[in-house]
């Protein structure tokens, strides 16, 4: 579909946990290895939470992806959060983060859609700029799946770990960088991948005769493994040949292959049905694990700061998660972080530790977690 107003790719942003829990930690806690985990997963470890929160997380990413944008956060009127694991059922995660970055003109919401949140965040916000309804927008994946987590559980504890990542777009006259999305869904799925206890089924406070012992601890993450695997890797060949086809492009104009970091064998599966050469896959699965909404573009910025990703680049990316839900878009990179052009020092992955607490201390007092667990591990 053309739309009257192009949308420009502007930034990309991440804001990451400090404390790392190495697949040596989970040793302790769970029966399993570094070796079974890597070599199943690809994953040798992941940011946790601890003092941080997804809202401090989300500012962080926004904070980010506005610097290397180059623009201030009043510039802002559209600002879609993408999460499944929010601070509080309300306000949203999206009005929070207006306040922090000062975008007091911006409409402002949380979107849930699991791991192919950003996804839909993308398509979301290219529609309401291409139309002319907003001119600039932030879109922000955060998840904090820790505090859901099971951690006796091998199965699921090992998976994931929190962050957040963001996308800053602007309209354009002349330039469009969003060449195409693709969105889908199927209901049918939707027991394969599930966190059942926060929602309203499970009230937190109900008479005993209306919420059983038994439902009042199904508070974790719930996967069935299995079929969650064969619906990605057919799911995302899918995704992809069909944006691909939306933007009237190539397989071979594909430069990087940047998909939802589930898991390394689903990725490098799809990446060999769609016929992507390794070298263009773009993975940090092995550095922080499944971050869920957040991954995309976790991924994306860090291949970004590796350079990895030379412009211009054509890029595919593609999500799947709970739902069961999934979906693609066909960018291409142009952006250049304007932070290096004056010699500011860019932060790197392994020293992610900036916080932007003024910005989080000055909208709220945020809720503090023990975590979902007793054995919930506390690291570095």
């Amino acid at each position: 579909m053309k739309f009257p107003v192009g949308t420009k790719l502007l930034g990309v942003g991440a804001g990451l946990p400090s404390a790392v829990i190495t697949n040596a930690d989970l040793e302790k806690l769970v029966a399993t290895t570094d070796e079974w985990i890597a070599s199943r997963t690809g994953i040798r470890e992941r940011r946790i939470a601890n003092d941080e929160t997804a809202t401090g997380l989300a500012i962080e990413a926004a904070v980010d992806a506005l610097g290397f944008a180059g623009i201030e956060g009043k510039e802002i009127d559209l600002i879609i959060v993408a999460t499944s694991t929010p601070d509080y059922l309300y306000p949203s995660t999206a009005c929070m983060v207006q306040a922090a970055i000062g975008a007091n003109n911006a409409a402002a919401f949380d979107l849930e859609a699991a791991c192919t949140g950003i996804i839909y965040a993308l398509s979301v916000a290219q529609q309401f700029i291409s139309t002319g309804t907003y001119k600039t927008a932030l879109i922000i994946g955060v998840d904090l799946h820790s505090r859901f987590l099971n951690w006796e559980d091998r199965n699921t504890c090992i998976l994931f770990g929190d962050g957040a990542g963001a996308f800053v777009l602007q309209a354009s006259e002349t330039e469009n960088d969003v060449l195409s999305t693709y969105l889908r869904a199927d209901g049918t799925g939707a027991q394969l991948l599930k966190i059942p206890n926060p929602g309203t089924n499970y009230p937190h406070a109900a008479p005993e005769a209306i919420v059983s012992e038994e439902k009042m601890v199904q508070k974790f993450v719930e996967m069935n493994g299995r079929p969650v695997y064969e619906f990605a890797v057919k799911a995302v060949p899918e995704a992809v040949n069909t944006a691909m086809e939306k933007a009237g492009i190539k397989l071979e104009e594909i430069d990087y292959f940047v998909p939802h970091q589930a898991n390394i064998r689903i990725m490098l599966s799809a990446a060999e049905r769609l016929g992507i050469s390794k070298d263009k896959v773009v993975s940090n699965i092995d550095k922080v694990g499944n971050t869920s909404a957040a991954s995309i573009p976790l991924a994306f910025w860090q291949a970004i700061q590796n350079k990895q990703i030379k412009i211009p680049a054509v890029c595919a990316l593609v999500g799947f998660g709970a739902g069961l839900t999934w979906g693609a878009a066909i960018i291409r990179w142009m952006a250049k972080d304007k932070r290096l052009e004056g010699g500011e020092q860019v932060h790197e992955l392994h020293d992610h530790h900036f916080k932007a607490h003024h910005l989080e201390k000055e909208t709220q007092h945020e809720p503090k977690h023990e975590g979902s667990h007793a054995h919930r591990p506390h690291n570095k």
